[in-house]
């Protein structure tokens, strides 16, 4: 029958060692994680295991489910948990809720390594499932696994798609695609930069595909990028998996690489930029892990503002006004007690599902005589396009400027409820 497998190993697990040898503790953590998943408990069967001299030696534990079961096995004199989940498709898919109970899993046993394993069983044709709210998933079909990597930082995974060409997904969350990465690159970059009119440096937080570093390489005024990617193996694996997505925007002289934490780097920098772009995953991922958390805080951003030159622009995503209400007002919210004026806009982003939001952030004012103009004429987005001698984009151009800048009523009242 259709179904999903996973299995991970993780080892030197730096949890409370009583959660790797008392049966109560693991059978309470395996319990309550599987009924916060949504799935069905029909009978369990613990078993803890003893030295010669009385001594626990380690728990293994059975959960037999409605949709199939999970198992797990504790090594203490290891340090390590191997897990098994297995979830029956047949009637509906149930993948997201195997996944969500690895990540949690794996999260409460807090290894320094991890070995995953991950396969679709039956005869269809094997998914990525991502949740885009607590209530509705979006599945992609993968015709080939090319690599799954944990690093230090999160879970990095590039596949084979029908319909997206490459991918790349970072702890569930799909980031990037060969087909449909101009839709989000180009609207990260291009209207902030045609605002701007005449960028020479920017820096880039996140990034590591190396898609919108290739966008502003375009601009010929661009002397300078300096692009912040605190997970090197993004890099490292976009460059080998991804040229179609970077086009070797890495190795341009006009790029400086820079591996460490984003805050950190804007906190400790003095150079200025005339273009700052937050090209961040989600803050908090489908697995938990809330990796880009503090380069979405008004610390963050204010470290930013003193990071702009006069005419300086920041740039960042939203998230979807739809299926992330709540974190696109508080963080049009959190923006406002820094930046006195704020453009968000919108794009449809084929691979994310939904409508996406961005905003423009300026240290100017909109009441001051010579402010940036952002909601910019076709005549002059055009203008400006042929003076940097742009050509070619897919999505971006002169008449879309101003719509991307017209919003709906509910995201205006969004926008209302975050001031």
């Amino acid at each position: 029958m259709e179904g999903y497998h996973l299995t991970a190993d993780c080892f030197d697990c730096q949890c409370d060692q009583a959660l790797l040898l008392q049966e109560h503790q693991l059978k309470d953590l395996l319990t309550t994680i599987t009924i916060d998943a949504g799935l069905t408990i029909v009978g369990q069967c613990f078993y803890s295991f003893l030295h010669a001299n009385g001594q626990a030696a380690g728990v293994t534990g059975t959960l037999l489910l409605a949709e199939s079961h999970i198992a797990i096995h504790t090594w203490p004199e290891r340090n390590s948990v191997t897990l098994d989940v297995y979830v029956c498709n047949f009637q509906q898919d149930n993948s997201s809720k195997a996944q969500s109970i690895v990540a949690n899993l794996t999260a409460a046993f807090a290894p320094a390594r991890v070995s995953r394993q991950a396969l679709h069983r039956g005869e269809r044709a094997p998914h990525f499932i991502e949740k885009l709210s607590p209530y509705s998933t979006i599945s992609t079909q993968v015709e080939k696994i090319l690599l799954q990597k944990d690093t230090p930082y999160q879970h990095i995974e590039i596949a084979e798609t029908p319909e997206f060409g490459k991918v790349m997904r970072l702890d569930g969350a799909m980031m990037t695609s060969e087909r449909d990465e101009f839709f989000y690159h180009e609207s990260l970059v291009h209207p902030a930069a045609i605002i701007h009119g005449n960028p020479r440096t920017a820096l880039i937080v996140g990034g590591g595909d190396g898609g919108s570093t290739e966008e502003l390489l375009k601009y010929p005024s661009i002397e300078s990028i300096t692009l912040c990617e605190i997970d090197h193996e993004v890099i490292v694996l976009s460059r080998q998996h991804l040229p179609r997505i970077h086009g070797n925007a890495f190795d341009s002289p006009r790029v400086k690489l820079r591996c460490q934490d984003g805050l950190q780097l804007v906190r400790d920098s003095t150079e200025l930029f005339d273009l700052i772009l937050l090209d961040l995953s989600d803050p908090v991922s489908p697995t938990g892990n809330a990796l880009a958390g503090s380069c979405m805080s008004r610390e963050f951003f204010s470290a930013c503002k003193q990071r702009l030159t006069e005419k300086g622009l920041l740039v960042l995503h939203l998230g979807s006004p739809f299926y992330h209400p709540s974190r696109f007002s508080s963080t049009l919210q959190t923006l406002a007690t820094v930046f006195p004026t704020i453009h968000p806009y919108t794009t449809f982003i084929p691979s994310y599902g939904a409508i996406w939001g961005f905003a423009i952030a300026s240290i100017e004012s909109e009441e001051s005589h010579d402010a940036v103009q952002m909601l910019l004429p076709p005549s002059t987005v055009k203008q400006r396009l042929e003076k940097h001698h742009i050509t070619g984009l897919q999505y971006y151009n002169a008449e879309l400027h101003q719509a991307m800048f017209a919003l709906p009523n509910y995201i205006k009242d969004l926008i209302i409820h975050s001031r």
